[in-house]
């Protein structure tokens, strides 16, 4: 059983599984197997890692007993079934049993996600006039607990802008109150155009469906759907419709939690979110979620789900933390910090944070320089990149440190990133490794071997995006 993260990637705890079965000259062909395949169909490579894993076990010579079940975010169905036909593959007669494995109740039902009811409390932008970003703090308030610790993510399905489903609904002359059922939900266009279907930054595979539809060669790559409609017009009604039935679902967007509920509470949450902007052909255009939360004033109703993140935990109270997390990396080590604090961890904190302007963009400023006078985080790195001429990044101020740095790592300190993967944790692996190798004495490849021992260890964790 495996899921798919990112860009159709084996989740971080699988990489090595995966890795290896992919570059090793192996012959399974003793080997009985079926892969149970977990992904979400709102993203494009929908459980592409166990299709990956499926197809390469099947070509080292293993048999496959049971086909490839790829399972949805409602995946109890197929789950169950792929269930009793491994069971069924696995019948022998055991002695002093009576009752065959075909007559058992299968395995439990389980639960799918739990959302609950929130309303904004607080949302307010933690960047200062002047700024190149906008980086809002915000915060939800709910009627019961909140079942999340410091470390889980919250999830959110975005809603697109009214404005934009207009214009469409406009350019198509579509009858906004007609019902139309799609894969997943039935509803007025209006609705299913605004709450469930994603109509922005289409997928190739869609605007090429488009295309089809309306009987033209389309050759944007990505688009849109206002694009589409006004480029490439809806002739009659029928087509619409088809078009909405070939439209994913708005997929869900994962915030690290940047509170703890033993600090803050376990009815608020608290999400660090940047407003993600950037330019298609010239235009300015924003992250979906991003300006859809930035945009929410207080009072507002939302529907949320927390989403766990198991490896990304605080340790035993007595070990030492390293954090590094540049721009909203530092959202979980607030909530670190935050329990670290009130719960009157020993352990000793090291925060390495990074941005644009000392002035205008030191996140959550005053709570940081109040926990290290205080004593709770023991050093305080500060890199702010274009507050001078060569520009300054977390990864060179872990090289300026990389002694103490590696000595906290060789006294059983454990290593936390948070951020963008490209290129900040590419950069900031980088960086350790070099630390690695330099202070360790090691080689390369030992430096290498160190840092996989760490992973193996649960002692160099990452929660990237």
């Amino acid at each position: 059983m495996i899921s798919t993260q990112g860009e159709g990637q084996p989740p971080e705890r699988a990489k090595k599984f995966y890795d290896y079965l992919h570059q090793a000259d192996l012959d399974l062909s003793r080997l009985k197997y079926s892969v149970l395949a977990l992904g979400d169909s709102a993203y494009p490579l929908f459980c592409q890692t166990g299709m990956d894993v499926d197809e390469r076990l099947h070509a080292l010579g293993a048999r496959r007993i049971v086909h490839l079940q790829k399972c949805d975010v409602d995946f109890e169905d197929e789950g169950n079934n792929w269930f009793e036909e491994i069971l069924n593959h696995l019948k022998f007669p055991v002695e002093g049993e009576t009752d065959s494995p075909s007559t058992s109740s299968g395995p439990a039902k389980t639960k799918g996600k739990k959302f609950y009811a929130g309303t904004i409390k607080t949302n307010i932008n933690l960047n200062d006039r002047g700024s190149n970003k906008q980086t809002f703090h915000i915060e939800i308030g709910t009627d019961e607990p909140i079942a999340y610790e410091a470390g889980d993510a919250l999830g959110i399905i975005p809603a697109n802008k009214k404005v934009m489903v207009d214009l469409i609904l406009s350019l198509t002359g579509a009858e906004k109150q007609e019902v139309v059922q799609t894969k997943k939900v039935a509803s007025t266009i209006e609705d299913l155009l605004i709450n469930h279907l994603n109509i922005c930054y289409l997928l190739p595979m869609t605007v090429q469906k488009y295309g089809e539809i309306v009987g033209r060669n389309i050759t944007e790559a990505r688009a849109d759907l206002v694009d589409l409609v006004y480029h490439y017009p809806i002739t009659e009604a029928s087509q619409f419709t088809e078009v909405l039935k070939i439209l994913s679902p708005i997929a869900p967007r994962l915030y690290s939690i940047s509170s703890s509920p033993l600090a803050h509470g376990d009815e608020d949450v608290h999400l660090t979110v940047s407003r993600h902007s950037f330019r298609v052909s010239e235009e300015q255009r924003f992250g979906l979620c991003s300006d859809f939360l930035g945009e929410l004033p207080i009072g507002t109703k939302v529907n949320f789900y927390i989403h766990k993140n198991r490896e990304f935990k605080l340790p035993d109270p007595g070990k030492d933390i390293i954090m590094v997390g540049p721009g909203t990396g530092v959202a979980p080590f607030r909530a670190f910090l935050a329990e670290r604090d009130i719960s009157g961890a020993t352990g000793r904190n090291w925060l390495f944070f990074g941005d644009q302007h000392f002035t205008t963009d030191f996140l959550y400023q005053t709570e940081m320089q109040s926990l290290v006078q205080t004593g709770v985080v023991k050093h305080l790195s500060l890199a702010f990149s274009r507050d001078q001429v060569e520009k300054v990044y977390v990864q060179d101020r872990m090289q300026q440190h990389g002694k103490e740095l590696f000595e906290w790592l060789e006294d059983g300190a454990i290593l936390y990133i948070c951020g963008t993967k490209d290129p900040n944790s590419i950069a900031i692996e980088r960086a350790l490794l070099n630390i690695i190798e330099e202070h360790g004495q090691l080689t390369s490849t030992e430096a290498t071997g160190y840092l996989e021992l760490l992973i193996q260890e649960s002692r160099y964790v990452k929660d990237v995006y």
